[in-house]
């Protein structure tokens, strides 16, 4: 078989190309490098189909180098792989269609012609394969370099000092990345990294550093966007800093990495759960968020961030308006604590506060009469009513003892 086919080698090379030509991807033509290495892959590979059919087998696929080539060049020229699979199918019909005539020209069997067809598309079946593989390994390649840039670009926008307008457009530009208007950063517990990369919004940044994940997330007040969030972060841990100017991306970051600090701390464990402290919950949305793996906003606890900014003027503060209540035991300590938060929180309500406590109202009326006695004029002053409040909050985090 493989003698009567190698005549018809000559001109086959020359057909197959011009069916090559007729597949769409390849209808400008084939000039230059792409033309030698198409010829090339046609002459190896008629070449090799002889030389397997006269090994009857035992050879390996030859010059499988050259396949995987021909894939890595589809990528880099921006065409698809389907087109050079197209391509090998059309030149497989010619192959077929040709090396029959000279099989039936030879005198060969019917049934060998029939072998000859099945072996002709098993071997494109194998040359298939090889493109495939150079054509992924391509992939990767270049999957690897944009990561590669895109992490340094992010450590780029985060820097401190910022880095300068042309540098940052001339990073985004290698990395393929469209700068947007305004951005916030999301931090991430390290440990949900694998789950999150794979959830979070096209065009999002990731880096992880230092047992968190900062993750830069392009327009993340778009439609639609804070649901693509929580939907990426189900079962995460994670705060969301404010939305800013794509060159404040660094501030975003701080803010996010100060909440993120202070719900770990809350977590007490490291399991993010609700802990009491002194009869007073932390407060809620750190608490329940935690516990359901839910996004949290940093800029919804602007407050409770200053107060943890400054641990030592926490502390100070604590002494300054709590001190009082700390000469009671534990116990009527910390219902005068909890009165104290509910009849603020509600705007001095002592009915609200006392649903909100879940006693009666004359309770409420009655501890709010010992409080008057420990704390003086300072419930009715609006200035000291303020302090009293961040006193209560900086107790509630935990900020008080911690200032030692």
């Amino acid at each position: 078989m493989a003698a009567a086919l190698r005549p018809v080698l000559s001109t086959l090379v020359e057909e197959i190309i011009e069916a090559v030509r007729a597949v769409p991807a390849y209808a400008i033509g084939l000039r230059g490098g792409l033309e030698r290495n198409v010829r090339l892959g046609v002459e190896q590979a008629l070449e090799g189909f002889l030389e397997l059919i006269a090994s009857r087998g035992e050879a390996r696929l030859p010059g499988r180098e050259v396949y995987e080539g021909l894939g890595r060049v589809e990528l880099s020229e921006g065409r698809s792989l389907e087109s050079l699979l197209a391509a090998y199918r059309a030149g497989a019909r010619v192959a077929w269609r040709r090396m029959a005539e000279a099989g039936q020209r030879a005198g060969l069997e019917s049934e060998t012609l029939v072998t000859l067809a099945e072996a002709i598309f098993a071997y494109i079946d194998e040359l298939s394969a090889a493109t495939a593989d150079g054509y992924a390994q391509a992939q990767s390649a270049v999957a690897g370099r944009r990561h590669e840039r895109r992490r340094a670009l992010l450590e780029l926008v985060l820097r401190e000092p910022p880095a300068g307008e042309e540098e940052l457009a001339q990073a985004a530009r290698a990395a393929g990345w469209e700068q947007p208007a305004r951005a916030a950063v999301l931090v991430v517990r390290a440990g949900g990294a694998d789950t999150v990369a794979g959830r979070v919004p096209e065009g999002t940044l990731m880096r992880a550093d230092d047992g968190v994940v900062r993750v830069l997330v392009p327009d993340p007040e778009g439609p639609g966007r804070r649901g693509e969030l929580e939907h990426a972060l189900r079962g995460t841990a994670a705060v969301l800093g404010p939305t800013v100017p794509l060159v404040d991306a660094r501030h975003s970051a701080a803010r996010a990495e100060a909440a993120f600090g202070l719900w770990e701390r809350l977590a007490g464990t490291g399991e993010f759960g609700v802990r009491g402290t002194d009869g007073l919950a932390p407060p809620a949305a750190f608490s329940s968020a935690g516990a359901a793996g839910r996004l949290l906003v940093a800029d919804d606890h602007l407050p409770d961030l200053l107060l943890a900014a400054q641990p030592r003027l926490a502390a100070d503060l604590l002494a300054r308006r709590l001190a009082a209540l700390d000469t009671l035991a534990d116990g009527p300590r910390d219902r005068l604590l909890a009165t104290l938060a509910a009849w603020l929180d509600h705007l001095g309500e002592a009915r609200l506060a006392a649903d909100a406590l879940n006693v009666h109202v004359q309770t409420v009326r009655y501890r709010l009469g010992q409080l008057r006695e420990l704390l003086g004029d300072d419930l009715d002053d609006p200035g000291a009513r303020l302090e009293l409040t961040l006193a209560l909050r900086a107790r509630m985090l935990g900020l008080g003892a911690s200032a030692g």
